[in-house]
């Protein structure tokens, strides 16, 4: 990956994880849950727990490639759903 490819990326997972911030922040303390989306990306600030790491990369039950990740902003891949598919494949 090039130095300008690589460097614009950062810079806009920088500057949604600090949108995300700012979202929990102007809600009142009470109201903040430090879980949502911000420009349709999925963020958890949320202290990360075993249950939800694990379902983070294996969600039988969940048809979605991709699930929000545990802690952080983004996705994490459904390996559940992966090995479906590739059991599905002739």
């Amino acid at each position: 990956m090039n130095r300008t490819l690589r460097r614009d990326l950062t810079l806009v997972a920088v500057g949604v994880v600090a949108a995300a911030v700012a979202k929990e922040l102007r809600k009142p303390p009470g109201a903040r849950t430090w879980t949502g989306t911000v420009l349709g990306v999925p963020y958890d600030f949320r202290w990360p727990t075993a249950e939800r790491i694990a379902r983070e990369f294996w969600d039988p039950g969940n048809d979605a490639f991709l699930t929000p990740h545990t802690f952080g902003v983004g996705y994490g891949v459904n390996l559940a759903r992966v090995v479906r598919e590739l059991r599905r494949a002739p």
